[in-house]
């Protein structure tokens, strides 16, 4: 056990991390607007001035658990209008495609213990171009390209800087930082840099006895000091190198630039602003306590030189010099971080390494403190104005028993910096692969009284809590649990136990509220594919009727069986689970009648001249309209599967008895058959898709005309290119397919699911096809791609389309990523070639990387792709018998 490993036991070494957020501006939690106008009512031009409530944000930055004490790092070029606190981007209403961040940075390196961490911030020398890039996205349409800000012009030449800040960890609560700052550019650049101490206030909202403070306490030799006396995660010192000047203020808002209400006293939470601007820094350094600190550092950097400034947080006094060998201190942490990833990593390929080691880093850079009390939102603060009285009747107004205060695994920490359930499902994959312990506490955090609601629901999200996400829930848990038997040999059940009882509940709702007909066909709504549909499913329906999902209905067939797979598991440990085991398994057969035939008057979801699924409207007058779209709705039938391996079934007979006899009697009754062919002491295949039905859905899938695209599955088929269209009672509605961004607004502006890949639906056709190939063995082949004369088993089909995922961030012959779309800098420039972001959707024609640049969280599945198509080429290799 390598020693990151160990640290892993100590859950005091993550007191301290990554979890300050980039974005809290434009946030629901900080919107007290009358009509819930989150981006309009706290801007980002407020956000320098304005204290917020529930959370703080900034560059690079780090905070405690509890996020009482904050550290990030501020800049200022000398000739911005504003020192660079927070990363800048679009709101919804600016981007011709939504909200988007106008900023390049990069997550390289993190530790599951945070004990090591690196990132990277490039920062034009010339002023950022604020107004240009809002004014300029503003005009353009939806049919055309963002412009982003390297199309701006300000990085030509490299006239920028490469800011670098890393933390290594001496102990769980002492702190050692390196900021180091490169000028890329031609000439001496100057820049100021402000590494920033603040606390979070509460003080002003009521929820804090006593104010905390930060005193300056002078200078020793060759360093200067701070103190923290903080009452909640206790007092701590900030040693830093000798400043230009040391700056103080409060954590206050001016009440004077934002409202015309003269401020109590002019230390407000922008005064480096005002100071910086003026020149001007006695009045900030007389102070000499105040809840905001930063040293003031400032050069004028030679061409492709760099400078490095030292600083260390500490909860204990140190007594040496606090900088003594600070260098060594971050070799033997980058050190232990090679050895832990190397004892992680499956593939010996260099570039497979550089980009499975950004995902993580990735991940773990993305965890962030949220906080929400909604009882406290909809009824207002102490001391605080009241909230509109429309907030009771608004946004969330029927959750009010979530209370949340956690460190959570985020979307983005920029464009979604608050949790979505279904994205954490898939976060929790590669997380587990490095820390097992967090990915389980995440998945059951959403469990608890606090988040689910009375009823069973899954909080959705912030913007709304009870929209309705894919129940990927119990298919996490279960992953989760499986990859940790696999690597430790056995599996934590009393971790899976938990999530059963409380999925029990989840289970119900779902069936109680998405079945309106009791027919076992699920309408479901949004369900995560924003723009997929001809119309928002999640509004009124057209026509009055109502849309019987295929994706509803199979992801529902997918949560029976990963239900049941999660009794029979737990089964062998505890008999008394063996008894809901055929709960499920029955439930499972009824919703897969009911996709495949549900009787002589229902037209059906499958098409079998097509060889689709699609969804089917029903109609008040009793008519049922199939809307034939071919995409991921259809798609999604190839996720409900399982084989139930013969040894098992010997572990649990008393299952295995009433299965044989559900099978026999439906039989007997002339009532459709999951299992097409039971035979004794053999495994069993249990899935939605009947296999001649699923040979035909494989020519679609895996057809370059369709949907087989060069980096991996459409989320809408080709065929769609000119157009598709259906008319319900005389008014057309219709889609086309858009390989990369959204051209309508239907959903979301920034999303688009109709046509782009998709690295989590890609993971769960991975992951579908192994399964059926558990069970067919090579029986069931197909060709790959459709009509090329390649047939292939679905084992290495599976691992095809794994390798084209994986090529959407390889360099090409020519040195460039797909995901860069060409672009000269990230295949010329050694400052930018090993740099890989993780994006939220990539083209479909091209695997440009779309949406959420950042979005590392379930497109951090890569990471575990990467090790899956390592091991299975390891396998191939052909054994060298010795001579």
């Amino acid at each position: 056990m390598n020693i990151e490993q160990q640290r892993l036991s100590n859950a005091a070494w993550k007191k301290w991390g990554p979890y300050l957020s980039e974005r809290q501006w434009g946030t629901v939690r900080e919107d007290y607007s009358p009509h819930g106008n989150a981006w309009d009512y706290f801007p980002h031009d407020h956000a320098r001035s304005r204290v917020y409530r529930w959370g703080e944000d900034g560059i690079a930055g780090i905070s405690d658990d509890m996020q009482r004490i904050c550290f990030a790092i501020a800049l200022w070029n000398g000739n911005d209008p504003i020192i660079k606190e927070r990363l800048f981007g679009l709101t919804g209403n600016e981007g011709n495609h939504g909200e988007d961040v106008k900023e390049l940075y990069y997550y390289l390196d993190n530790t599951p213990t945070h004990s090591y961490m690196k990132h990277l911030y490039k920062y034009p020398q010339a002023a950022y171009p604020y107004a240009h890039l809002v004014h300029t996205n503003r005009n353009r349409s939806k049919y055309e390209n963002e412009y982003e800000l390297t199309d701006t012009g300000i990085f030509n030449e490299n006239r920028y800087f490469d800011v670098f800040t890393e933390y290594a960890k001496h102990d769980t609560e002492d702190i050692a930082i390196r900021i180091t700052v490169h000028n890329r550019g031609p000439e001496p650049a100057y820049i100021a840099v402000l590494p920033t101490l603040w606390l979070r206030n509460l003080w002003s909202f009521g929820s804090m006895k006593k104010k905390p403070v930060i005193r300056k306490q002078g200078h020793s030799d060759g360093f200067c000091v701070a103190d923290i006396i903080h009452d909640q995660p206790g007092n701590y010192h900030f040693y830093f190198e000798p400043p230009a000047y040391t700056l103080l203020t409060e954590n206050e808002t001016n009440t004077e630039k934002l409202y015309g209400v003269p401020n109590a006293t002019p230390y407000v939470k922008d005064a480096f602003h005002t100071a910086i601007q003026q020149r001007q820094f006695a009045w900030l350094e007389e102070k000499k306590e105040g809840t905001k600190l930063a040293p003031l550092y400032e050069y004028n950097i030679p061409a492709h030189s760099a400078v490095t400034i030292k600083l260390r947080l500490s909860n204990k006094p140190v007594y040496n010099h606090p900088f003594e060998a600070f260098d060594a201190l971050f070799d033997q942490r980058i050190l232990e971080a090679n050895e832990f990833y190397a004892a992680v990593t499956a593939t010996d390929n260099k570039e497979l390494r550089t980009i499975q080691r950004q995902a993580f880093a990735g991940m773990l850079w993305s965890k962030q403190y949220f906080n929400i009390d909604i009882p406290q939102w909809l009824q207002g603060d102490k001391n605080q104005p009241a909230p509109p009285e429309s907030r009771k009747t608004g946004r969330n107004q029927h959750w009010n028993t979530l209370n949340n205060e956690d460190v959570i695994s985020m979307p983005d920490k920029w464009e979604y910096p608050w949790y979505a359930a279904w994205d954490l499902a898939f976060h929790c994959i590669p997380l587990s692969m490095i820390d097992p312990h967090f990915a389980k506490e995440q998945l059951l955090l959403f469990l608890r009284e606090w988040y689910m609601h009375p009823n069973g629901q899954l909080p959705a999200y912030e913007w709304a809590f009870g929209d309705v996400n894919p129940p990927v829930h119990a298919w996490s848990c279960l992953q989760v649990y499986k990859m940790e038997k696999e690597k430790n040999g056995r599996g934590d059940i009393d971790f899976l136990e938990k999530a059963f009882q409380k999925l029990l509940i989840n289970f119900t709702w779902w069936v109680n509220r998405k079945d309106h007909k009791g027919n076992n066909v699920f309408e479901g709504g949004f369900l995560g594919l924003d723009n997929i549909g001809v119309f928002d499913r999640s509004n009124t329906i057209p026509g009055g009727g109502t849309l019987e999902q295929a994706d509803g209905t199979a992801w529902m067939a997918m949560y029976c069986l990963n239900m049941l797979e999660m009794a029979l598991e737990i089964a062998q440990h505890n008999p008394n689970y063996e008894d809901v085991t055929t709960k499920f398994f029955e439930h499972f057969v009824y919703i897969a009648e009911s996709l495949n035939r549900i009787g002589e008057n229902w037209t059906g979801s499958w098409n079998e001249e097509e060889g689709f699924f699609y969804d089917v409207l029903a109609l008040p007058d009793g008519r049922y309209i199939p809307v034939k779209v071919r995409s991921l709705v259809g798609l999604t039938t190839l996720f409900a599967v399982l084989v139930l391996k013969k040894d098992l079934l010997e572990k649990v007979p008393e299952f295995h008895r009433r299965l044989k006899w559900f099978q026999q009697y439906r039989a007997e009754n002339g009532q459709y058959l999951v299992i097409e062919d039971l035979k004794e002491h053999d495994d069993i295949l249990l899935s939605l898709v009947p296999r001649q039905r699923l040979e035909k859905l494989l020519q679609a899938l895996l057809d370059e005309k369709e949907f087989l695209s060069k980096g991996g599955i459409r989320s809408v088929s080709k065929i769609h290119e000119a157009g598709y269209s259906v008319n319900i009672n005389g008014q057309e509605f219709g889609l086309n397919y858009q390989p990369g961004e959204s051209t309508t607004s239907l959903f979301g502006g920034n999303s688009n699911w109709r046509g782009p890949v998709w690295m989590p639906m890609n993971y769960l056709i991975v992951q579908a096809l192994h399964q059926y190939c558990d069970y067919y063995k090579g029986e069931c082949n197909a060709e790959f791609p459709t009509g090329s004369g390649n047939n292939m088993t679905l084992r290495e089909i599976a691992h095809a389309i794994s390798k084209r995922l994986i090529s959407l961030f390889q360099k090409d012959e020519n040195g460039d990523r797909p995901v860069n779309d060409h672009a000269a800098s990230y295949r010329d420039d050694p400052h930018f070639s090993d740099l890989v972001l993780f994006y939220e959707y990539f083209h479909g024609d091209t695997g440009r990387g779309v949406g959420a640049s950042h979005q590392t969280g379930w497109t951090g599945v890569i990471a575990e792709l990467i090790n899956r198509v390592a091991l299975y080429e390891n396998a191939q290799q052909p054994v060298m018998e010795p001579v």
